[in-house]
């Protein structure tokens, strides 16, 4: 995810009263009804009913409770440390403690007798798919960002602190697939493409597919520049309905307050902040998906974000020192 500075003062003031009003926004959008936490195991599971409803599936996302590792945090300004079900090999984390929390986690999928199967993720439109044959794990697992399967026994997962992480089930030719979309995977058409492999591969119908769009940094506080802009700008004639800012004039490619700092007369260091916007990338993708033809009714979103639920998820824009949460689904 791209780093940006923030402004301070009364441009300050605006840019919170707009996160604000993006916020009530998805607040109210949201519809309990549609997703629940189930815990199994310790573990809190977050599932979307209908998804979750199919008796030939396995599927989920995890969140922050139920593990083994020993992670300091902030939330609502104090600092604590607990025990978080960090699922990724993080450098501030043990092997052991990683195995543990993957273990606790394929309980509560009851899928412990999955072969499991992840990606060296890369921000890509890369998709894999997955059957009988051995699939490389570890280091030697492919780069990619997404991977389908039609092959009982196998469960797919991808990893995120902030991306979007998105299930497809195609209910007639019982195949599935997970998807890792961060704003380069998002503007790249990750989920599209992957529709259209399962479409090449198992003659997979659209209409047929349920979509469960996962946790991921909301537009209440993925601030992004101006190449971000530029790059959906050029991309998506429909881009505009996903941000909040000044899109209009970030797609300029003059809009970079410092391109000649010394016309502006500050000392050194003292440049004014480059303007932002804020990016919805889970709307960005619930548009991707009933683009490519799967009803606007097969679509379900939590519409929950990662950087304002600390006591539900990881986010790395957030902490940046964070663990990754995952996203599994598989056939039994």
């Amino acid at each position: 995810m791209p780093t940006t500075r923030r402004k301070t003062g009364a441009p300050g003031k605006t840019k919170s009263k707009a996160r604000d009003r993006v916020a009530t926004k998805l607040r109210k959008s949201t519809t309990p009804a549609r997703w629940h936490l189930r815990r199994s195991a310790g573990v809190q599971i977050l599932e979307s009913p209908r998804v979750a409803g199919l008796k030939w599936l396995v599927s989920g996302f995890s969140t922050v409770s139920g593990g083994a590792s020993p992670l300091e945090r902030t939330c609502q300004g104090e600092k604590s440390v607990g025990q978080v079900l960090n699922l990724g090999f993080t450098d501030w984390d043990s092997r052991e403690h990683v195995d543990e929390n993957r273990k606790r986690f394929m309980r509560a999928l009851h899928a412990e007798k999955m072969r499991t199967i992840g990606l060296r993720q890369i921000h890509s439109d890369i998709i894999h798919a997955v059957g009988r044959q051995k699939f490389p794990q570890g280091e030697e697992a492919p780069k990619g960002d997404a991977l389908i399967t039609r092959e009982p026994g196998v469960l797919l997962t991808v990893q995120s602190a902030d991306c979007v992480p998105i299930l497809l089930a195609d209910i007639k030719k019982h195949a599935v697939a997970v998807i890792h979309s961060g704003w380069r995977g998002t503007a790249q058409r990750i989920a599209e493409k992957t529709l259209g492999r399962m479409q090449m591969e198992f003659g997979t119908n659209p209409r047929d597919v349920l979509a469960a769009i996962g946790p991921g940094i909301g537009g209440c506080c993925y601030e992004v520049g101006h190449d971000v802009v530029k790059e959906f700008a050029t991309k998506f004639p429909n881009a505009a309905d996903w941000f909040a800012g000044p899109f209009e004039a970030l797609t300029s490619s003059d809009s970079d307050s410092n391109w000649l700092p010394w016309l502006t007369m500050r000392p050194p260091g003292h440049a004014p902040p480059p303007p932002t916007a804020q990016l919805d990338l889970i709307a960005a993708n619930r548009a991707i998906l009933t683009a490519a033809g799967i009803p606007v009714a097969n679509v379900f979103s939590s519409d929950l974000c990662t950087a304002c639920q600390p006591d539900l998820f990881f986010s790395y824009r957030r902490e940046r020192t964070t663990g990754r949460m995952m996203a599994a689904i598989g056939i039994r």
